[in-house]
């Protein structure tokens, strides 16, 4: 029964969900829709909203493309691909490769969502390098899957905003600290169930029929490397001089330790960014060898560069209408001191799907479900982890987030959706419970 869902899923998309630029174009049309019927905004308003609101994901976007090229460039040098081909030997069969590839994705986006969206991506690879007649599709989906945990780790924005002292929301909840949000027993039991039964999960969707067959040369991931041999010239001997690269990877080194001195233990995105950069440089030995890898890993980002402004164009018609608001107030209504955590993860997983961005959801759903959570005696902690889970649930079948994975991987969305949407139901079923029960 359950590979018969699974297939009737993978029908369903590979049918139906178009290219993820499409998909956005859509979306753009939705929500402008959307906005001129539900909040009564005039058609050059909408318009304004949009345009107002493209290049607001900026920094973000370069932030993305910067963790799919270091992390891809990071993987592929000869130390992370040997410590990943070892790895990747402990599993002997395909359920042994779908379940250990979950995991490892589930435990890296704990840690830090980056670096999981990267190496889930990457070990994928490796695995199916190694282990014959496993679905690659599945496996890419297995490790996106993981991705469902990152808000609710030690990377999750919602948490650590409300714990750092001066967020925009201090004056009516106060500062927060981990031990409610992070650290709390729901939440560790939301996590803890998810690290058991999303493995499981992902490994019935295997199917009994053949694996499904790739092209061979996207596992590919050679670089052509240049040699000291090659050096003939003055500018040659700089490009492949190991001295350069050392320099540099010491200096960039010499700064994380400073920060970490100073800082604390912080992994924002810029610092794995930064680590990523500063790590693949003195990994790869030459400023050639680096340089080349670079080469071939920004051929993935195209995806992001071209669709982030539109999302960040439906981020400003969703807020700037008053939409994201709308859609909060009408699960408001129906809650009750029991029901507003689950009503309002339900809420911020349809809105996510609009404005998948953590921080900004928060900005625009704060106001509204903490005046409910003030008038129904419930725990500020309990209700803003509800957006911060409900953001990360639909993530699951959000292509804005999976572009990093799938320009590593080689696949296109509809290849791993049908996967997901499986993933999805399951986890939300996780979700709610650790929301009911506690």
């Amino acid at each position: 029964m359950f590979q018969a869902l699974t297939r009737a899923s993978n029908k369903m998309m590979q049918r139906y969900l178009p290219d993820p630029f499409i998909f956005v174009i859509i979306l753009t049309g939705v929500v402008f829709l959307l906005g001129l019927a539900i909040t009564g905004q005039s058609p050059v308003k909408m318009v304004s909203f949009w345009g107002d609101g493209f290049w607001k994901l900026l920094e973000f976007s370069m932030q993305m493309v910067l963790i799919l090229v270091t992390g891809y460039v990071l993987a592929s040098s000869p130390f992370f691909k040997k410590m990943l081909r070892k790895l990747a030997s402990f599993a002997r069969t395909p359920g042994q490769a779908i379940i250990s590839v979950t995991l490892v994705a589930l435990l890296a986006s704990w840690i830090n969502w980056g670096f999981g969206l990267v190496i889930g991506a990457i070990f994928s690879k490796e695995l199916a390098r190694q282990v014959k007649n496993t679905d690659y599709r599945l496996l890419i989906a297995s490790a996106y899957s993981g991705f469902v945990v990152w808000h609710a780790g030690l990377s999750g924005s919602i948490p650590l905003t409300i714990a750092t002292p001066g967020h925009f929301m201090e004056e009516s909840m106060g500062i927060i600290s981990t031990s409610e949000t992070l650290f709390a027993p729901f939440n560790l039991f939301i996590v803890g169930a998810l690290f058991i039964i999303l493995p499981i999960t992902n490994r019935l969707m295997m199917s009994k029929e053949q694996a499904y067959q790739i092209d061979p040369s996207l596992l590919d991931d050679s670089v052509e490397a240049a040699t000291l041999a090659e050096a003939d010239t003055p500018a040659e001997k700089l490009e492949n001089s190991m001295w350069l690269s050392m320099i540099v990877g010491i200096l960039g080194i010499a700064y994380m330790v400073y920060f970490f001195a100073t800082s604390g233990f912080n992994l924002n995105i810029n610092f794995v960014n930064f680590l990523f950069l500063f790590l693949g440089i003195l990994l790869h030995k030459t400023p050639r060898n680096y340089i080349n890898s670079v080469a071939e890993a920004v051929k993935g980002a195209s995806g992001i560069i071209i669709q982030f402004p539109f999302y960040a164009g439906i981020m400003g018609m969703m807020v700037g209408s008053g939409l994201v608001t709308e859609m909060s107030q009408w699960f408001v209504a129906i809650s009750n001191e029991y029901t507003l955590p689950l009503f309002t993860f339900l809420s911020a997983g349809i809105v996510n799907i609009f404005v998948p961005s953590g921080g900004g959801q928060w900005a625009v759903q704060a106001h509204v479900v903490l005046d409910a959570a003030d008038a129904l005696g419930v725990s500020h902690a309990k209700t803003a982890m509800a957006v911060a889970w409900g953001d990360a649930w639909t993530n699951l079948i959000q292509p804005f987030w999976a572009l990093p994975a799938l320009a590593i991987a080689g696949l296109k969305a509809k290849d791993i959706m049908g996967f997901c949407l499986i993933a999805l139901f399951v986890s939300g079923i996780i979700i709610c419970a650790g929301f009911l029960i506690f």
